[in-house]
């Protein structure tokens, strides 16, 4: 008799879905998770009274009704509403691409005095088949928008001069010709009241967790004890890297305490010149409007280049990992052992919400189809 029905690999959202799903219905689970903390990257720290996101701001956003329901079993949210601003040089815009960023950047008043000089800035640029990035976007928005808003951000961000990135990269870019700086679109939207962490507390209640603990380091006996295992770490890793591996851009945090109340007036700000080495500073006591903590926090967040060994935060997904990834694909349909989840099992980025609907798929299939 295996010891566990599943082992688990990350305690992500993901992972400890499956996991509180499986323990439901009776099945026996262990998750295992190699930071100190659970969570995964929505993992958030009170530090001065204040909910830190540690790996990035998290804001969730859904249409998905049934998706919006299930997440809130786990913790209350507040109505925080997603309205980021950006700063090129000394001049500041609201995000996203809205009548209050055409005012300022043309001092144009109405929605077709904004789309006269966007559509005459796209004409100008004669791009019928963009064949990089930049051709694209300025195809999208004109040359105005992307020089301010959008080329210093995606250099950063990529690593890479925006004629060197292929277009496809930007399908679209929301314009928006009304004064609305509220960046999603979508019906439910909030950070819940006391941070993330509490959710995946809520989930593997019950369940026996292990952090500071490795699955290479115990694979052997890990592989022994467990019927099944859920992997949301990277699909190229657990396969010993025997096709190649898959690349991702890092990221690196800058966490500063400051002695006073309000640094920047925003939870998010983006800095879209070039010159800036960090892409965006996150005040992390606006998320909560009741923090009345005397402090503030402040968190820099500079991409990088990633190496094996870095954290992994966005998959890269050109025609050339597309590829490698499915062979991976192919090797684990054929592996009845383990059952692969979340970004990196998957090599996909995906928000929160997708996140949950991914996971509770996986459950559907795995676990309601053998009961």
């Amino acid at each position: 008799m295996k010891k566990y029905d599943y082992l688990i690999v990350g305690s992500g959202l993901f992972g400890s879905i499956f996991a509180y799903e499986a323990n439901k219905i009776g099945k026996k689970c262990l998750v295992i998770e190699k930071r100190d903390h659970i969570g995964g990257n929505i993992y958030t720290e009170k530090i001065e009274d204040i909910n830190v996101h540690k790996y990035g701001a998290h804001i969730f956003h859904t249409s998905n009704k049934e998706t919006w329901e299930y997440i809130n079993k786990f913790a209350e949210f507040n109505r925080y509403t997603n309205s980021p601003i950006a700063i090129y040089k000394d001049e500041v815009y609201n995000l996203p691409f809205n009548m209050n960023t055409f005012n300022k950047l043309w001092g144009v008043k109405t929605p077709m005095e904004a789309k006269e000089i966007i559509d005459s800035q796209i004409e100008e640029s004669k791009t019928n088949s963009p064949k990089n990035l930049e051709e694209q976007a300025i195809s999208l928005v004109g040359k105005d928008i992307y020089e301010k808003l959008i080329k210093g951000y995606t250099q950063k961000q990529w690593g890479k001069a925006c004629t060197e990135l292929p277009a496809f990269i930007i399908k679209r870019l929301p314009v928006r010709f009304t004064y609305d700086n509220n960046y999603f679109n979508d019906l439910y939207q909030g950070i819940p009241i006391g941070g993330y962490t509490q959710i995946i507390e809520n989930m593997l209640e019950n369940i026996d967790v292990k952090v500071n603990y490795d699955f290479f380091e115990h694979k052997d006996e890990l592989m022994e004890n467990c019927e099944k295992i859920l992997f949301t770490g990277m699909i190229d890793e657990y396969y010993n890297y025997c096709y190649g591996s898959l690349e991702y851009r890092s990221l690196k945090f800058e966490d500063e305490i400051l002695d006073l109340k309000n640094y920047q007036g925003n939870a998010v700000v983006n800095y879209t010149d070039y010159e800036v080495p960090y892409t965006r500073i996150i005040e992390h006591k606006h998320f909560e409007f009741d923090t009345q903590s005397s402090k503030t926090i402040i968190t820099r967040e500079y991409p990088k280049g990633w190496n094996i060994g870095d954290e992994p935060y966005y998959p890269i997904n050109d025609e050339k990992n597309n590829l490698l990834y499915n062979k991976y694909k192919k090797l684990s349909e054929e592996d009845n052992k383990v059952i692969f989840g979340g970004r990196l099992g998957q090599y996909k980025y995906f928000d929160m919400n997708i996140v949950i609907e991914e996971a509770l798929k996986c459950v559907n299939k795995e676990l309601k189809s053998n009961e």
